[in-house]
């Protein structure tokens, strides 16, 4: 569109932790469970399996997604647009990069969760092609809160 600025996506960079937290709070992301900096933290630790990557719209974090590979699979985690600018495409942009930067990897299949009560992003995923799956999902937790 003429006028608009476009949404310029990278990895991560040292400054924007505060940024990326700050987004992933407005879009409800973070949960007592799971502390976002530890989460970034972890990420940034394992550059040849994950990354972060940030949409960057006129010098402003506003989208973001994290990505990593198990090896066998990807998957993708902490997909957010910033509330004011859902709408435009940016949503489907982070996604497109995470997928293109899995396929780069040699990944052939990614997978998401999504929880139960976040029913609005459904729809979102499913324009994007993405199917449920026929699975329950386990969990054990191996570190306890102190």
């Amino acid at each position: 569109m003429r006028g608009q600025l476009s949404l310029h996506i990278r990895p991560i960079e040292d400054g924007d932790r505060d940024a990326v937290v700050s987004l992933w709070s407005a879009c409800n992301l973070v949960v007592p469970w799971n502390d976002p900096e530890s989460d970034i933290a972890l990420c940034r630790s394992k550059p040849a399996n994950a990354v972060l990557l940030v949409g960057v719209l006129g010098g402003r974090i506003v989208a973001s997604v994290m990505v990593g590979h198990d090896g066998h699979r990807g998957w993708l985690y902490y997909l957010a647009c910033d509330p004011q600018h859902r709408g435009r495409g940016f949503g489907g942009a982070m996604v497109a990069a995470a997928e293109d930067w899995l396929a780069a990897q040699g990944m052939p299949k990614v997978h998401l969760l999504v929880r139960e009560t976040n029913t609005a992003v459904q729809g979102f995923y499913e324009r994007l092609g993405y199917a449920r799956s026929p699975v329950t999902m386990m969990q054990k937790w191996l570190k306890t809160s102190s």
